[in-house]
């Protein structure tokens, strides 16, 4: 597997668009965003590069947009960092996202926490290395008290598999005895999601031009708003992200109701 040249990466990634447009009004920003954080390994093939580099300078992108979420007060964020499907990936580069995710929280926890940002993993832990499962079990202990940022990151994570696992503790509870079959609702279920407790997502932005959800919060992007961005993720930046949220900030939503005259 080549080696990631991160000088190289480093310089690459120095030319950033700098944008006079202004973010919209406070009460017209998303309190919930959701990215499907795609073409990492496309925007390193374009300039030569193997797609682990892709991946890293992804991880880079990621830092600055949390900054820029955390700045811009959104209150939850929600990222796509490996998908249940992501396994079937080459082995070399299931290593290197493995491996990024333990740099990114040993390098970022101490700022993370320091800003009060509150970490939640999405997805079953389980299947990750002891390094990997550690780091992510920890970054959620040491932030669980803080007040800011509510940072969702999805690993081993599908929206089918949530859902089933939700169905599947419903009918523990109506097994024991603890509620009955028609007492299950939307609300019943949405309790038993990873994102319990948290609003539904208001705006999904998908980089890298593909055109799908690939199973992510299958449930709670039900009446989100949808930007694809044809953005590659480690090109997208704080003023890509503004432009983004005044499309939304312009969208009239209505939830199903008619438009008023």
């Amino acid at each position: 597997m080549k080696r990631i040249d991160w000088a190289q990466l480093a310089s690459l990634l120095k030319a950033r668009r700098f944008s006079r447009e202004e973010p919209p009004a406070p009460e017209k920003r998303p309190r919930h965003i959701a990215f499907i954080m795609d073409g990492n390994g496309r925007w390193a093939q374009k300039r030569g590069l193997p797609r682990s580099a892709g991946h890293a300078a992804g991880t880079e992108a990621l830092r600055a947009i949390i900054r820029a979420c955390d700045d811009l007060k959104i209150e939850y964020m929600s990222i796509y960092a490996f998908s249940t499907e992501n396994w079937n990936r080459p082995v070399d580069e299931v290593s290197t996202l493995m491996n990024l995710i333990l740099r990114y929280f040993v390098s970022e926890i101490d700022e993370l926490d320091e800003k009060g940002v509150r970490i939640r993993i999405l997805g079953d832990m389980r299947a990750f290395p002891i390094e990997q499962r550690q780091a992510l079990e920890q970054a959620q202990v040491r932030t669980a008290h803080n007040d800011g940022l509510k940072l969702n990151i999805a690993l081993n994570y599908g929206g089918r598999a949530e859902l089933v696992r939700a169905a599947q503790k419903l009918g523990e509870q109506c097994a024991r005895g603890e509620t009955q079959p028609d007492a299950i609702d939307a609300d019943a279920i949405s309790a038993q999601l990873y994102t319990a407790g948290q609003p539904d997502v208001d705006l999904l932005i998908r980089t890298g031009g593909e055109e799908r959800l690939s199973n992510f919060l299958l449930w709670q992007t039900w009446y989100a708003e949808i930007i694809f961005d044809s953005t590659y993720w480690p090109d997208f930046d704080r003023a890509r992200l503004i432009h983004d949220l005044n499309i939304f900030a312009s969208r009239d939503r209505r939830f199903g109701r008619v438009k008023r005259a």
